[in-house]
């Protein structure tokens, strides 16, 4: 079994990270920006890249990347949630909107 390449890309205009697998979008992470603050409502990984594991990384590099801009989070989506709540992930948890 040959390696996957995965590549996360940020698309502000349509206010959406997703996840590339070999060229193909897997997934993606939907966000609201207002006031400084992301609120990330939905998640969703297509059904034929399920179960290899590509929330994690999707979420991450969506995290990152609004850590890196200054901005703030908010969890709506219960992926991000349930990401957030894991205690490898707890350095996130700083950026959680008041």
């Amino acid at each position: 079994m040959c390696a996957m390449s995965t590549q996360v890309q940020h698309q502000p205009d349509n206010s959406r990270f997703v996840i590339m697998v070999d060229g193909q979008e897997a997934g993606l992470a939907l966000y609201q920006e207002s006031q400084g603050v992301r609120d990330f409502h939905h998640t969703e990984i297509y059904p034929q890249f399920q179960g290899q594991g590509l929330s994690s990384p999707l979420i991450k590099a969506a995290l990152e990347d609004t850590k890196n801009v200054g901005l703030k989070i908010k969890p709506t989506c219960s992926a991000v949630e349930h990401f957030l709540r894991k205690e490898a992930n707890a350095q996130f948890r700083a950026l959680i909107a008041d």
